[in-house]
């Protein structure tokens, strides 16, 4: 072993020893610990580091007038080296090797042949770690101290007192220095060194038997001759920094390097943790007693580490799926199976005593944070929905599919998913944090669904697209399922998002009559002109522009789809009459011919049509019938019983209605006020058309008569 250049200019400094022992002399009791000289310590380098502070090694060997002052005041005489150690003491002697019998009896050969070993030979021992051979020089020494501090040899040179007891004090720091290396290296170690352990466990044993704790502390500036060394307590304070320096060694890659840097490292803290874990259990364990709780101690050990451990973690700026990957390692993994539950550390493994990981405060902090960065996160997943509406299926004009005769968007389904998933990861954690989670999804979606609405207005009034209204009608349907859904899955009320889903509805609604109505108007305002007469307009021309929208209705879910068509039908019968009753020139018996068969042409055409896609609307079929057979009829009165029929089917039909028909037909105003008269009387009657109405929508023309 290299010794520091300081330490060899220095004389070693050896004690004579008695004269020769007699027979009722007591033998010397010192053991050595069995450590193999070549298992030196990684701390080695201790001794040369205190070396400028320890050992004042005295450079002169006593002269032999010396030892006989000695021996004459007694001092060697009949003195007993016994470490003085009790029955449990002795006892544990039996987990050493047998080897420390041997050792012990040549230490004290040694010692009667007035060998015994200097501080340097002392440390060198402590290097080798044959800590219970050098324990029981330094304690020779300490005991030798103290008698001649006793006896008052110091008296006259108290530094030479100072000087010895730091000696004993650094060699004591030395073998504390020593258990926590081996201890630290316990579980750095491939395999556990069953002896050094066993030995240790002796060493404090004999430590403790020899300090005996009086519970009466050292004073400030005494001498620690005699103190308890508190090797157990370093002994625990050990494991603590072993687990604290196991935790700090698990790999941790960057952020910038691997994005799923904090589940990479989390996974191999486990997996590194639970590898040690079930090394104390197997070989560490057994070689302490059971008062040691060894394993008990382990696990407090790294449950403080790991903890302190996520503390540095939290101070990190973390993000949506790292807020959720310690919330789910520490409710979900950490005393799982996967980790301190693991079925191969049960029974020595125990949680049950284990604090929180993360105190209240910090859980809650940890769950505030991840809320509130949920948020963001399902914005900006809501927000993706919406762009890929926009680029991947308006801007590229592709058509909905259809499912079961009704469009399909996957708008509620993904929305639903979005919901369903953060609800269900975050539920995982806690009930509570799933139901804020829930309500957060929901107060993002209220802001989502308008901000939705408002890009497809803005898309479709911009571009005339054919496929406005077949996505129209899949986002009418996606809306229905998304409340259904809401309600029977989540089991959320859903009187808020009506309310925001029906102004909606109410906006496409428009713009989707709207759209119909500039197809539709050019062709209505062609009715009863001169090329319409003519024919040069195809009959099936108005019903064409109508269905590019009323179509699509039918694959609209009801009653929205329905009631829809409603409207239509309603629009295009209304608006048709409101053309045809508009003041004109007569026409003569050929034009009206004409005008009365193309008008139940285009009616007949129309309607079809519209019955054919799903209207329910059979009371506004008769209604442009009535008026082209008044139109065309020649006899008065067959236009008398036509007038009739036309008010007893829409009973809210007023006179100006039926003058303006009948003027249009070229009667007379005596001629069209007596049939008006005879056929106005059945308003009277309570048939017919509650609820609907059609011509109380239709503003009366004004005739004028000239005379």
């Amino acid at each position: 072993m290299n010794r520091n250049p300081e330490l060899a200019a220095r004389s070693v400094t050896k004690e004579p020893a008695s004269p020769t022992n007699s027979a009722g002399e007591e033998k010397i009791e010192v053991a050595s610990d069995l450590s193999s000289p070549t298992l030196h310590s990684r701390d080695s380098g201790f001794f040369e580091r205190g070396i400028k502070t320890m050992l004042s090694i005295r450079k002169s060997i006593r002269s032999p007038n010396k030892e006989k002052e000695k021996e004459g005041t007694g001092t060697w005489k009949g003195k007993r080296l016994s470490l003085r150690f009790n029955k449990s003491c002795e006892e544990n002697k039996t987990t050493i090797c047998n080897g420390v019998e041997e050792i012990g009896e040549k230490l004290e050969a040694e010692l009667i042949q007035g060998k015994p070993l200097s501080v340097m030979e002392i440390n060198e021992l402590i290097q080798k770690r044959q800590l219970l051979e050098a324990f029981a020089s330094i304690k020779y020494l300490e005991d030798e101290i103290i008698a001649e501090r006793d006896a008052e040899k110091y008296k006259d040179n108290p530094q030479e007192f100072v000087r010895k007891s730091k000696d004993v004090d650094l060699l004591y720091n030395s073998i504390t220095t020593m258990i926590q290396s081996i201890v630290v290296g316990t579980l750095e170690c491939p395999t556990v060194e069953d002896t050094m352990l066993t030995s240790l466990v002796t060493l404090i044993a004999r430590e403790e038997a020899a300090h005996p704790n009086t519970g009466n502390a050292a004073s400030p500036g005494s001498d620690l001759l005699g103190t308890p060394r508190k090797w157990r307590e370093v002994w625990r304070e050990a494991i603590k920094e072993s687990a604290r320096k196991r935790v700090q060694g698990v790999p941790m890659a960057s952020k910038e390097d691997d994005s799923s840097w904090l589940d990479l490292h989390l996974g191999l803290l486990q997996k590194h943790l639970r590898e040690d874990l079930l090394k104390i259990k197997l070989s560490v364990k057994k070689c302490y007693p059971e008062e040691y709780q060894v394993c008990d101690m382990y696990v407090e050990a790294f449950h403080k580490a790991v903890a302190s451990h996520l503390q540095d973690l939290l101070q990190r700026p973390l993000e949506f799926n790292e807020l959720y990957t310690l919330l789910d390692w520490v409710a979900n993994t950490y005393r799982s199976e996967l980790f301190l539950g693991h079925p191969d550390l049960k029974p020595e493994i125990k949680t049950e005593s284990l604090s929180l990981l993360l105190t209240p405060a910090d859980w809650d902090k940890l769950k505030k944070d991840y809320i509130t960065s949920a948020k963001g996160k399902i914005k900006s997943y809501f927000g993706n929905i919406l762009r890929l509406e926009v680029t991947e299926k308006w801007e590229k004009e592709v058509h909905p599919e259809a499912k079961e005769n009704l469009y399909h968007s996957s708008l509620s389904f993904d929305i639903q998913t979005i919901i369903g998933e953060h609800m269900k990861i975050s539920g995982a954690i806690s009930r509570s944090l799933g139901m804020q989670t829930l309500e957060l999804c929901l107060a993002e979606l209220h802001e989502f669904i308008p901000r939705f609405g408002e890009e497809f207005v803005k898309w479709s009034t911009a571009q005339d697209s054919p496929i406005f209204a077949p996505y129209f009608a899949a986002y009418i349907n996606s809306f229905h399922d998304l409340v259904s859904g809401l309600e029977v899955v989540f089991k959320v009320n859903t009187e808020e998002l009506q309310k925001i889903l029906a102004a909606l509805t109410r906006n496409f609604t428009n713009i989707f009559l709207n759209k119909l109505k500039t197809k539709a108007q050019p062709l209505l305002k062609k009715i009863l002109t001169k090329d319409w007469i003519l024919a040069t307009e195809r009959p099936d021309s108005l019903a064409s522009a109508v269905s590019q929208f009323s179509k699509h209705l039918q694959h609209m879910r009801e009653p929205t789809g329905q009631e829809l068509l409603r409207n239509v039908h309603k629009y295009v019968v209304k608006e048709y009459i409101i053309q045809v009753i508009k003041p004109r020139r007569k026409m003569n018996r050929e034009t009206r011919q004409q005008v009365s068969e193309k008008m139940n042409q285009e009616a007949r055409i129309l309607n079809n049509a519209l019955i054919d896609q799903g209207s329910d609307s059979d009371w506004l079929l008769p209604a442009i019938h009535h008026i082209a057979n008044i139109i065309g009829e020649k006899k008065k009165d067959k236009i008398k019983e036509y007038v009739k029929e036309l008010c007893q089917d829409y009973p809210d039909i007023r006179k100006e209605h039926v003058l303006a028909i009948l003027a249009l037909r070229g009667l007379g105003r005596t001629r069209s006020a007596t049939i008006f008269q005879q056929g106005y009387r059945v308003l009277e009657s309570p048939d017919g058309g509650e609820g609907s109405t059609l011509f109380a929508e239709i503003d009366a023309p004004v005739i004028i008569s000239c005379f």
